[in-house]
């Protein structure tokens, strides 16, 4: 079997106008980035933000989500792909609309994001390092505020900033955990105020979700202004606006906030745009994106980062809000390998068959499909198919799954593209064709420490919560400074379902603690920091950029 880039390489695309063509988008509506890549131009994008604001015109929106990942893997966006390329096969109008992947997993240890096998978006490459720039856009304008407030510190103060509460990091897209605390403005006055700072990954930043969830230039403006940077010496809150930049920031993400559109192995138009990772960020494509898809598409295949206790949620308690959409159906993608392992069997061992570990593994996927319900949309198990499953594993499987409600089928877009796909496309459309009671966990009144304690006990099934050092003072000065009804973003592990990344399997009755809490005002909800998650990852013992290698003719080789 071909590696995936060599799959990808081998494919012949078309020129991106013609995948536009597919979805009613003239050429004359898009910006190119070479033959196969494109922006879709500002008047464009009002046009099908325009659209997609009528219920009636909208396509279904299927959320692809997943179990717990383990090193086994899942392939939530090979199923995402292959599902988009299956609804094709059987006649439906689908448009897939993705993530950008970030920079810090393809050299590290968890891959790029763009597939696998014959169910993948090209040109994969492109997409998987600098593709249209949008990421680079969003570190530079992280950047420029970092800049601009020590700057302003340094000429004279006029805000009365207190440099120990600048709670404002700076960023880069990789993984580099030197530089998660630094000290800057050493080597004399003129190189500013001595003071402790951080960076955190460009994915992770508060202008990444703020780009991914404004629609428009002035509403991006309007976030930007209201991002909270720091308090004053008698501790009043400083906005960005009140140094009077904005518009040169939004200047920099003019371009990063229009979708991109690329294509699949097979043709399928895929707006792939915005990147925040969902275990310490919002974790979904922008909203333009999906506007998009939702208006040229019958079908939009969208994902949300990791599991149904982090993505899937954040997707309905954020994002749905912010953009006023709601999920059609859910697919919760699993491997009989990873329930295996999630039951106690050692990745050595996978390949060997093991009902009983199944069995035991299955009350992981248990918790998701459960998680999914209470947000009232329907959900399919797409089991992600591996030679080694046998028979009676795949069975048992779906036995398991209708004694929960949902329905098993299994997905081989890896191995045949759109066709291995094509039975978890008609089971989903039927089920898009149902009426969904989509409601969110929590109401926006609910005080923030409720909204939290509503998350870590019904999503993660924690008994109670630990409020830790001063986090409930300081959701309490949250809310009294006007920002109570904001929805909280949990950054934490996703090795398990708990804070723990240690606990697989379906943890239970535990305390969750809750370390610090961080307000995003611009991008409009309140960070909770649990257990010993980072903003910063680093790289593994072995980290992938050993493999990835470019010839004289600038042929890549060793990316995945």
């Amino acid at each position: 079997m071909p590696t995936d880039i060599e799959i990808a390489q081998k494919n012949k695309m078309v020129p991106v106008g013609e995948i536009a063509s597919k979805i009613g988008i003239s050429p004359e509506a898009l910006e190119l980035y070479g033959p196969y890549k494109a922006k879709i131009t500002m008047k464009e994008l009002r046009a099908l933000q325009q659209k997609a604001s009528d219920p009636e015109k909208r396509g279904k929106l299927i959320l692809v989500t997943a179990i717990t990942p383990t090193p086994a893997g899942e392939g939530k966006s090979t199923v995402s792909i292959g599902l988009g390329d299956g609804l094709r096969k059987i006649g439906k109008k689908s448009v897939i609309a993705l993530r950008e992947p970030s920079l810090g997993p393809c050299f590290g240890v968890k891959g790029g994001a763009c597939g696998g096998g014959y169910a993948q978006i090209v040109p994969m490459e492109d997409i998987n390092l600098h593709f249209t720039g949008d990421i680079h856009a969003i570190s530079i304008a992280n950047n420029l505020i970092a800049a601009l407030i020590d700057n302003h510190i340094q000429q004279g103060n006029e805000l009365n900033i207190d440099p120990r509460t600048i709670s404002w990091k700076r960023c880069v897209d990789l993984n580099d955990r030197s530089l998660r605390n630094i000290v800057i403005g050493m080597g004399g006055k003129t190189n500013g105020v001595v003071r402790e700072d951080h960076f955190s990954i460009s994915v992770a930043s508060e202008i990444m979700a703020i780009v991914c969830l404004s629609r428009t230039i002035t509403e991006l403006k309007e976030r930007i202004s209201n991002i909270i940077i720091a308090q004053t010496y008698t501790k009043e809150n400083v906005k960005f606006g009140d140094l009077h930049c904005t518009g040169a920031v939004a200047a920099l993400l003019k371009d990063a906030i229009r979708p991109n559109l690329v294509q699949t192995l097979e043709k399928t138009p895929a707006f792939v745009h915005g990147g925040p990772f969902a275990n310490i960020a919002h974790g979904c494509n922008s909203v333009n994106a999906t506007l998009c898809a939702l208006a040229s598409g019958d079908y939009v295949v969208t994902e949300a980062g990791f599991a149904a206790d982090l993505g899937a949620e954040k997707f309905m308690d954020i994002k749905c809000r912010a953009a006023g959409i709601a999920p059609d159906a859910v697919v919760i993608v699993a491997t009989i390998r990873a329930l295996k392992m999630h039951g106690g069997v050692a990745k050595a061992d996978l390949s060997a068959p093991n009902v009983s570990a199944l069995e035991k593994g299955f009350e992981n996927l248990a918790v998701h499909i459960e998680n999914i319900s209470k947000f009232g949309v329907p959900a399919v198990v797409a089991v992600n198919k591996f030679i080694t499953d046998t028979d009676e594993e795949i069975a048992k499987l779906e036995e398991l799954c209708a004694g929960f409600g949902a329905k098993a089928v299994l997905s081989e877009g890896w191995e045949k593209g759109g066709e291995g796909a094509a039975e978890l496309a008609r089971t989903v459309a039927d089920v898009c064709a149902e009426k969904s009671s989509f409601h969110y966990l929590y109401e926006s009144e609910l005080p923030l420490s409720q909204k939290i304690e509503r998350l870590a006990t019904e999503i993660y099934r924690a008994k109670s919560v630990d409020f830790q050092g001063n986090s409930l003072k300081k959701l309490k000065a949250f809310e009294e400074a006007g920002y109570g009804n904001l929805p909280v973003c949990v950054a934490k592990t996703q090795n398990s379902i708990s804070h723990d990344p240690k606990a697989i399997g379906a943890p239970a009755g535990y305390v969750f603690p809750v370390r610090d809490v961080q307000l995003y005002a611009g991008a409009g909800f309140v960070v909770v920091l649990a257990g010993d998650i980072m903003t910063m990852p680093g790289l593994p013992k072995r980290p992938a950029a050993v493999d990835i290698d470019v010839d004289d003719d600038g042929v890549i080789s060793g990316l995945f």
